[in-house]
């Protein structure tokens, strides 16, 4: 499974946040690896400089081979809020599909 993680130029990307989004789906996926292909992870300050509550937005699309993408987002006024509601919702959302997909 690959992830890769993106952000816009008003977000400090760095390896620290690579490296934690790259852990937390990993593990949190470890029991789908095989139907997941990909997750893109894109990280955005939706207001840039002006500030303002939950404009910090995570979307996440998971690709499982055979299907459709699943994307998700999540909004909040912290990138790690933003990005652990993100990965709960993608989880969800795989689980659900991988199951209903297995029978």
């Amino acid at each position: 499974m690959q992830i890769q993680v993106n952000t816009d130029h008003h977000i400090q990307g760095g390896d620290a946040l690579t490296q934690h989004v790259e852990t937390l789906l990993n593990d949190a996926l470890n029991n789908f690896k095989d139907e997941v292909t990909r997750v893109e992870v894109f990280i955005a300050d939706e207001n840039g400089h002006k500030g303002g509550d939950d404009d910090l937005r995570c979307t996440m699309e998971a690709r499982i081979r055979g299907l459709k993408p699943l994307v998700v987002t999540h909004h909040s006024d912290n990138i790690h809020t933003a990005i652990d509601g993100a990965a709960e919702r993608i989880i969800r959302s795989v689980r659900k599909t991988v199951e209903k997909r297995r029978g």
